[in-house]
């Protein structure tokens, strides 16, 4: 029996979700009785205990071998961009075009700043090598391959100890044979070492970008090898026959023998589960247009949620040297849930800058030492130890009373870190860090919707994440929303969305063609193509022929701009809709909806077309095991006083256990409502009820809005 094979037949059975973060691992469990949640402080030096030490405490005395599949999302590609911990690559590529990655883009990210930081290269120049061959823009031969000059570039690899190999030749996406020539050579002298084609990695037009994505994708390439296969050797010794699946930065979740194809469109592992979940708790819910906002340990990452459907896009930027400014970092291709990520998370480290200024973020504690109050080692305060000292954490009830919090430590950081420094008390150091951290996680919320030409006023504020409820309803204030929702099991909630994701690929083809030249037949062979090669995939994964299901659309632009937008198209399977006409006017549509407006008489072209394939995961579903199980019961939590910045003081406050609230409850603000993996926080004047599906529908007093 074949892998895909065994995967169809897996019947029915317990379900994990596991999320890896920067500082905590998140764990969900559901069969047909009902759910469990963890949540574990991650092991940043080897994830896969961590990860090991989060299913134990939820599959109790089953163990991992009464699992029928497990989804995992991981940070190890972000972070491996990010520290610069991946592997050491060398880059082939055509004569002439050695220094690519250090050119880059012509236009800078901040054209007033004469001191411009560029992202270093993941590859050293000495290990950027040259080939004398070349392709014309449509792929014929201009000047054939020297096999004898490829391998004197791969002993030249092999001396320099590469451990991977990211091969991008000049317009290989139209004509890969040169690629596939050189990786066989490569196979022959580097024996064992990873190689990238970007003929397979990026089949995409831009050299700058295609080059880019397959260097990234080579420099983590033996680092993700190394932890799946880790992963898979100790499941397996504990008796796990199941699935195991991966999930990518589109929010789909794939095999380990897919996702080590292109780990590179891991980079968005976790958080795009977040977003998925937040997603699908909405249309359930009814309210599909949502800020879907998951704050975690690390960071807070931001996305929207229009009619049920995350914003995504086919680039993204990793490793941004400037948080806010797009340039700054490494262009990937990567289909992606689109986001935006905010160094502002429980962890988040406070400071006094060298003029007096207090700054929060985007350095973290994270799990080890991790805040002060956690009393690891950790001696510089975070927001979690400003949280803690303004009462909205419950030092006895953390992770359900599995972590004891010390507020002494967190006192005794802020004060020597910013109280002291600032000539005030403790209490305001804390509130500070409080509403400087919601300040920041607003403007970015302020700023994404507003690239997007969205105002986030009449969107439903979704938190979830550790941290994300305790500051939610404080950001909505600020930015004039009016609702609020904390879904059941806030805490994991990423690791409820890994249990959602579908099976999916996404396969693209640069083809450039100018509207007013474009003939339907071409454009409905390739698309065919692409349908074809999309169904082998999801085939190879388990996915039953008649449950498959495919989407087509195409970038496209107006002739002389940088950027294009993603058309959806309208048929799969057929050749309707691929005239120019059509295609102009699915552009116009989703131009306008972007932008606000059209650019009448502009030609208009298309770059590159894409075939999205999607299949339910074998084996069995959340939906088929109980998605709105209850939670269990518990009793009342004592009140005590909480510090509310509009109050401006500590007012008495009820707190609430959320595993005794059933639907219909309703009560006013102040209040605090603990869970074991998060907890949210209402303010005077706010009001909270609990509705069918177990959320908490947060209605927020107005506030000063900026």
């Amino acid at each position: 029996m074949t892998a895909a094979e065994s995967r169809q037949r897996t019947p029915p059975g317990a379900l994990v979700g596991v999320d890896v973060g920067g500082t905590f691992t998140d764990v969900a469990y559901v069969d047909r009785e009902g759910w469990r949640f963890g949540k574990v402080l991650t092991t940043p030096e080897d994830p896969t205990a961590g990860i090991l030490d989060a299913l134990a405490g939820v599959t109790a005395g089953g163990g991992v071998a009464a699992l029928a599949a497990i989804m995992h999302g991981t940070t190890l590609v972000a972070n491996a961009i990010i520290e610069r911990k991946g592997g050491r690559v060398g880059l082939v590529t055509t004569a002439g075009f050695r220094d690519i990655l250090t050119i880059g883009r012509e236009p800078r990210y901040d054209i007033f700043d004469l001191f411009l930081d560029k992202p270093t290269p993941l590859v050293p120049r000495e290990l950027c090598l040259e080939v004398g061959e070349r392709l014309g823009y449509d792929g014929a031969v201009l000047r054939p391959l020297d096999p004898g000059e490829v391998r004197g570039v791969a002993r030249q690899l092999a001396a320099a100890g590469v451990d991977a190999v990211a091969v991008c030749l000049l317009h290989a996406f139209r004509n890969p044979a040169h690629e596939e020539a050189v990786a066989a050579i490569l196979a022959e002298e580097l024996p064992g070492c990873d190689v990238s084609l970007s003929s397979r990695i990026c089949p995409e037009l831009g050299e700058y970008v295609r080059t880019s994505t397959t260097v990234a994708n080579a420099y983590v390439r033996p680092r993700v090898r190394r932890y799946l296969g880790q992963l898979t050797r100790e499941l397996e010794g504990r008796g796990f026959r199941g699935g195991l699946y991966l999930m990518q930065s589109n929010g789909a979740i794939v095999t380990p023998e897919v996702a080590l194809e292109a780990p590179i469109q891991l980079i968005e592992s976790g958080p795009a589960a977040g977003a998925i979940a937040a997603a699908r708790q909405g249309v359930a819910g009814g309210f599909p247009n949502l800020v879907a906002f998951d704050m975690g340990g690390t960071t807070a990452k931001i996305s929207l949620v229009d009619g049920g459907a995350p914003a995504r896009s086919a680039e993204f930027e990793a490793a941004r040297l400037h948080r806010f400014k797009r340039g700054s970092g490494l262009p990937l291709k990567v289909p992606v849930i689109e986001m935006i990520e905010v160094g502002a998370g429980g962890g988040s480290l406070a400071t006094v800058d060298a003029i007096s200024l207090l700054r929060v973020g985007p350095e973290s504690a994270g799990a080890a030492p991790g805040p002060a109050c956690y009393d690891r080692g950790g001696e510089r305060p975070t927001v979690t130890d400003a949280d803690l000292v303004l009462g909205y954490l419950n030092p006895e009830n953390f992770l359900g009373g599995a972590m004891r919090l010390v507020p002494a430590l967190a006192e005794t950081a802020l004060r020597a870190h910013i109280a002291d420094r600032l000539k005030t008390d403790v209490v305001a150091a804390a509130r500070g860090v409080f509403e400087l951290v919601n300040s920041h996680m607003a403007t970015a919320m302020r700023i994404h919707a507003v690239e997007r030409n969205r105002n986030v006023r009449g969107y439903t504020l979704f938190a979830f994440g550790g941290a994300g409820p305790v500051h939610a309803y404080h950001v909505a204030r600020s930015l004039g929303i009016r609702d609020v929702v904390v879904p059941p099991g806030a805490g994991v909630a990423s690791a409820i969305g890994l249990l959602a994701a579908p099976l999916a690929v996404e396969i693209p083809r640069s083809h450039v063609v100018r509207l007013d030249r474009l003939t339907a037949a071409p454009v409905a062979t390739i698309f065919r193509a692409l349908e074809e090669a999309a169904t082998r995939a999801l085939l190879r994964m388990g996915a039953v022929p008649e449950a498959i299901r495919l989407e087509r659309s195409v970038e496209m632009r107006y002739v002389g701009q940088g950027y294009q937008v993603t058309v959806p198209v309208t048929a799969a399977g057929g050749d309707t809709g691929l005239d120019a006409e059509s295609l102009r006017a699915a552009f116009e549509g989703t131009y306008r909806a972007a932008y606000g407006l059209v650019l009448e008489g502009r030609r208009i072209e298309a770059l590159t077309w894409r075939v999205a394939g999607r299949a339910p995961r074998p084996g069995g579903s959340p939906e088929a095991l109980g998605l709105a199980a209850r939670l269990g019961r518990d009793g009342r939590r004592p009140s005590r006083a909480v510090f509310f910045p509009e109050a401006g003081d500590f007012v008495p406050c009820a707190i609430y256990d959320r595993y005794a609230l059933e639907p219909g409850f309703e009560a006013r603000g102040p209040a605090v409502i603990e869970e074991r993996e998060a907890t949210t926080v209402v303010g005077p004047g706010g009001s909270v009820a609990v509705d069918g599906r177990l959320n908490l529908r947060i209605t927020v007093e107005k506030g000063r809005v900026p």
